[in-house]
């Protein structure tokens, strides 16, 4: 498993991570499989989404805030419960497929750290499986693994 500290900017942010899962499956020497992407925090989360435009990263940050606005009458008291439940909708993994030692995301797809309580330090893990022949089957995977 490799782990990952970012610096967050700004109060709510996406942040790219695609560079640092490439680089976490890279150093795992996996060639097919899937990637485990998990951040341990409760008001961050992990997205796969578009980066090619940097409007829809922004878009999605206004969306949440229709959802959960700062102000709405929460009963938690440190003031972030806001973070807490956009963290909650979003999620805090997500698995990507691992092909060729790369991993099989679409043209315009990138992973982001999803920052909603900064600006932090913040860590993330990334844990890379082997897919084999047995395992797939196991999982009832079909495709993930080569055939012999």
């Amino acid at each position: 498993m490799e782990s990952f500290e970012i610096s967050t900017r700004g109060h709510e942010s996406l942040v790219d991570i695609t560079g640092q899962l490439r680089e976490a499956i890279e150093a795992s020497g996996v060639e097919d499989g899937l990637a485990l992407v998990y951040c341990p925090h409760t008001t961050g989360a992990i997205t796969i989404n578009e980066n090619a435009d940097p409007d829809v990263p922004r878009d999605i940050l206004y969306a949440l805030d229709k959802i959960a606005p700062w102000q709405a009458g929460y009963r938690h008291t440190e003031g972030n419960s806001a973070a807490h439940v956009k963290s909650s909708l979003v999620g805090s993994c997500v698995q990507v497929i691992v092909n060729g030692g790369r991993p099989l995301l679409g043209t315009w797809q990138s992973v982001f750290f999803c920052e909603f309580d900064g600006p932090r330090r913040r860590r993330f893990q990334v844990q890379v499986v082997s897919a084999t022949k047995d395992s797939s089957r196991n999982l009832g995977v079909k495709g993930v693994s080569k055939e012999t």
